[in-house]
């Protein structure tokens, strides 16, 4: 019944995806190749950058459709009145901010739900998508909380398959990278699920275990990443270390599209 649903709002395919971890030395050496002014890494064999399409292979989420827009009101009376209309009772909040409502609180819901009835359901359904904003699509460098401005897009059942979520997720994707290439940034978002998934599909020098190794690709690709064991050597490579493999990628063997099967990852031209 919930799969049903979930696949009725589109949120199917990435509920399947698991914890992916992000490692910070890689990002910093990809965040060097950044350039504002073309959104792509500027890489020795070509220009990159990552693509709607590329959101809709690795995610599985609608790349068409209305935008993920509307009003950031940041006020209690805001959070507490859609907090009631989803979840039917009044958040848990972060300490620091009165707009991020707690995740943990939220799959407690999720899983208190009897599933006897439609409305039962459809709970379940939006706490589960809710935890997945907050967790793998808008994550930022905490995966406890996510923000109350997500709710209002979840009220009406029938309207959730209609927005452009991979849309957001790039532009989401974009922002960050944003913040993080400026001279002044002192840390970084973190994890950024959709690039490094992007990274080590198309980069096969900087992955952390051999692409061949993995489960045969499919919709989302992100799923066969999820709890993926990395070596040892891999996890003592240092920002110096990426910088060295990224400097001396070859063309064709080392930058490729996401898989065989599945024509992401295009080159800009």
């Amino acid at each position: 019944m919930v799969e049903n649903h979930l696949r009725a709002t589109e949120f199917y395919h990435v509920s399947k995806i698991g914890v992916i971890r992000g490692f910070h030395p890689l990002l910093a050496a990809l965040v060097e190749r950044w350039r504002l002014e073309t959104h792509t890494f500027v890489l020795p064999v070509d220009e990159v950058t990552v693509t709607l399409e590329d959101v809709a292979h690795i995610f599985g989420l609608p790349i068409n459709g209305e935008p993920v827009s509307g009003w950031t009101n940041s006020s209690s009376d805001f959070v507490q009145s859609q907090s009631m209309a989803i979840f039917g009772r009044e958040p848990v909040l972060s300490g620091n901010s009165k707009s991020y409502i707690k995740l943990g609180w939220v799959r407690r819901i999720r899983d208190g739900e009897p599933l006897d009835t439609e409305e039962s359901i459809r709970k379940y359904v939006k706490c589960q998508i809710f935890c997945m904003l907050g967790s793998t699509l808008f994550a930022d460098k905490s995966t406890a909380y996510a923000h109350a401005k997500y709710l209002p897009l979840l009220r009406e059942f029938e309207r959730i398959h209609t927005y452009s979520w991979g849309s957001a997720c790039l532009a989401h994707l974009y922002r960050a990278l944003y913040r993080a290439s400026r001279y002044d940034t002192k840390e970084m978002d973190v994890p950024l699920n959709l690039l490094f998934v992007w990274v080590w599909e198309r980069m096969l020098c900087i992955a952390p275990i051999p692409r061949h190794t993995l489960p045969p690709a499919e919709i989302p690709v992100a799923m066969r990443w999820s709890h993926s064991e990395w070596t040892t050597s891999w996890l003592a490579k240092t920002v110096a270390r990426f910088r060295h493999d990224i400097d001396y990628m070859q063309e064709g063997y080392d930058v490729q599209i996401i898989c065989d099967s599945l024509s992401g990852g295009r080159t800009k031209e």
